[in-house]
């Protein structure tokens, strides 16, 4: 059976490697994932008794709209319910837009490197791609401004960017914005928005009202710690999400995703808690790395990318036999860098303990 043209070489998204493989492959007791910019401290404990009540329900279709999660999360950001989606992950709403705007002959605008699932789905659609390469590990919007024709129909800002932590400043967003041609759609992915501390961090919410052409991409699997429930949602101009939606597949968030992240978003008090602890533990590894001479970028997420002056694969893989899953730089556009994921301060000690003997 042939699949569409588009689909030919491409490979799936690559995971960090699990735990009880590692464990398994290399004889381990104990394995710590720093991989996958997960929660380190998990996920409210609000979030654990309402978990527990829910079991007795998974014989029920969960609500198709979303209803008590969007009216929980439209009053937390202070917008319409009519100008929410929620996905199976922002990944989904990614996979949602890309459906419904692309076809081919079009193209997107994207940075590189930066999050691969935008360049996939777009490929997928048979959508053109036109990379513009990060400067001192950012989006060159001027740049990104200057590849924009009549055929783009997509622009994605992933702002914190993974995997370099770096972030787009307000003014120059802003500025961005304003010259986007109208017909273009901005997409500003804002997965680690909660572990930002940036003060000139755009404040992008509000500006749906004025840009109908904006849609500004959230998740409960960072800071809330449920990216095993996969919840994502996009916020955007009511008429823009009513016009995808049909793209949507129906119950695309279960019952215990939606109950989960409802109560979540009401437990601030718990990501302030992880706010705090991140920045604590990137001031810590920041401080290894400046006195050990590596470069880093100065990061906005729960994550940092560092240049060990040594291949990646082969920190990645020294890591690995003393039981820490990290990310390959190699694989992410930097080949002499690994990616770290913030974890608690015990596990931080330990990993920097590691590399400081790394050969």
């Amino acid at each position: 059976m042939n699949v569409k043209e588009t689909m030919v070489g491409l490979v799936p998204y690559q995971p960090g490697k699990p735990m009880d493989e590692v464990k398994r492959e290399l004889g381990l007791k104990e394995v710590v994932k720093l991989a996958s910019n997960e929660n380190p401290y998990g996920y409210s404990n609000k979030v654990k008794e309402l978990i527990k009540d829910s079991l007795n329900d998974l014989a029920i279709y969960p609500d198709g709209y979303a209803r008590e999660l969007r009216e929980r999360v439209a009053e937390h950001l202070q917008v319409k319910e009519t100008e929410l989606i929620f996905g199976n992950g922002s990944d989904e709403v990614i996979l949602i837009i890309c459906r419904s705007i692309l076809s081919k002959g079009d193209n997107i605008v994207t940075a590189a490197p930066t999050f691969p699932q935008y360049k996939h789905n777009a490929v997928i659609e048979g959508a053109r791609v036109k990379e513009v390469p990060l400067v001192d590990g950012t989006h060159d919007l001027n740049e990104m401004l200057r590849a924009i024709d009549d055929k783009t129909k997509i622009v994605f800002v992933c702002n914190p960017n993974n995997p370099t932590g770096t972030y787009v400043g307000e003014r120059d967003f802003f500025v961005f914005l304003k010259k986007v041609p109208e017909n273009v759609l901005v997409v500003s992915d804002e997965a680690y928005f909660e572990y930002v501390s940036a003060e000139d961090y755009p404040v992008t919410v509000p500006l749906i009202k004025d840009f109908p052409n904006l849609v500004v991409l959230r998740t409960f699997s960072k800071a809330y710690g449920l990216a095993g429930l996969r919840v994502g949602y996009g916020i955007a101009n009511e008429e823009f999400i009513r016009a995808i939606d049909p793209g949507r597949e129906p119950f695309n968030t279960n019952i215990l995703a939606q109950r989960a992240a409802s109560m979540a978003i009401e437990d601030q008090a718990f990501i302030q808690d992880c706010f705090e602890k991140n920045r604590v533990e990137m001031k810590r590894f920041e401080n290894f790395c400046e006195k050990n001479g590596y470069n880093y970028f100065p990061s906005q997420a729960n994550f940092l990318l560092i240049d060990l002056k040594i291949p990646g694969g082969e920190a990645f893989h020294q890591l690995l036999l003393k039981g820490f899953i990290t990310r390959n730089g190699e694989a992410l556009g930097f080949p002499t860098s690994i990616r770290i994921t913030l974890g608690t301060k015990e596990q931080n000690e330990r990993i920097i303990d590691t590399l400081s003997n790394l050969s």
